[in-house]
C-alpha cells in the first residue's frame, strides 16, 4: 500500500502542466502587435501619416514600455489638446494625466527641449511673416502652458528675419509688466527693425496673444 502511495504521489508531481496554464503564460500582451503595426505604418510612410495621438504613441513606446500607452497618448491629447501644447505643459501638469510619473514627465520634457530647439530653427533665416503659422506652433509650445505670464519679443531684421528670441518679462498668474522704454531698448541693441510681441494667458484652456510692430 506504501509503495502504491508513493507511485500515486509520483506520478501527480510529474504530470505536465494544463495545456491551458502554458497557453495562458505563453500569450503576449494585445498591445505589442499594435506598437509592431504602428512602427511599420511609420517606416513605410513617416510622421505625416500618422496622427497626433499616433505619434504620441510612438515616443510613449520607449518611455512606457510595459503597457497600452493608446489610452495615456488620447488623454494627454484631451488635456492639453496638440502635440506641440502636450510637450509645452509643464511637468507637474503632465503628472495629473493617469499614467504619467515623474520620470515620464521628464523625458517628455526633453523631447521638448529638442523640438522647441528644432522649431525655432525652422523659423531661423526665414522670413517670419511668411512662416506665420510655425511662429504660432513656435510659441505656442514655448509658453502656452506656463504658469505665470510671460512677455516674449522676437526682434526682426528689415526683411522680417528672426534675429533674436527672448523673454522680456515674467509675471504673476494673471499679469505681465511690460515697459516700452526698456522693448525700444533692445530693439536699437539687436538693429531690429520690426517686433513680435508675444505674451501668454495661463487660463483653461491656456493662449497665447501676438502682435507684429514696426521701428523706426
Amino acid at each position: 500500500m506504501a509503495s502504491d502511495e508513493h507511485d500515486e504521489r509520483g506520478f501527480f508531481g510529474e504530470r505536465p502542466l494544463p495545456t491551458i496554464k502554458r497557453a495562458a503564460a505563453q500569450e503576449k500582451p494585445h498591445y505589442l502587435g499594435h506598437r509592431d503595426r504602428l512602427r511599420e505604418r511609420f517606416s513605410a510612410t513617416g510622421g505625416e501619416a500618422l496622427a497626433d495621438y499616433e505619434l504620441l504613441e510612438l515616443l510613449l513606446f520607449r518611455l512606457i514600455p510595459r503597457s497600452d500607452t493608446k489610452p495615456v497618448a488620447k488623454a494627454l491629447l484631451t488635456r492639453f489638446g496638440t502635440l506641440a501644447e502636450v510637450l509645452g505643459a509643464p511637468a507637474n501638469l503632465l503628472q495629473e494625466v493617469k499614467g504619467i510619473g515623474p520620470s515620464v514627465a521628464l523625458d517628455l520634457k526633453v523631447v521638448a527641449a529638442a523640438a522647441k530647439r528644432l522649431a525655432r530653427g525652422e523659423i531661423s533665416g526665414r522670413e517670419v511673416l511668411s512662416s506665420w503659422n510655425q511662429v504660432l506652433d513656435y510659441c505656442r509650445a514655448a509658453m502656452a502652458f506656463e504658469a505665470r505670464e510671460h512677455f516674449r519679443i522676437l526682434f526682426l531684421d528689415k526683411k522680417n528675419v528672426l534675429i533674436a528670441d527672448e523673454v522680456q518679462q515674467t509675471g504673476t498668474v494673471d499679469h505681465t509688466p511690460v515697459y516700452p522704454r526698456e522693448v525700444i531698448k533692445r530693439a536699437l541693441e539687436l538693429s531690429a527693425t520690426a517686433l513680435i510681441l508675444v505674451h501668454n494667458h495661463p487660463t483653461h484652456p491656456p493662449s497665447i496673444t501676438m502682435d507684429h510692430a514696426t521701428t523706426y
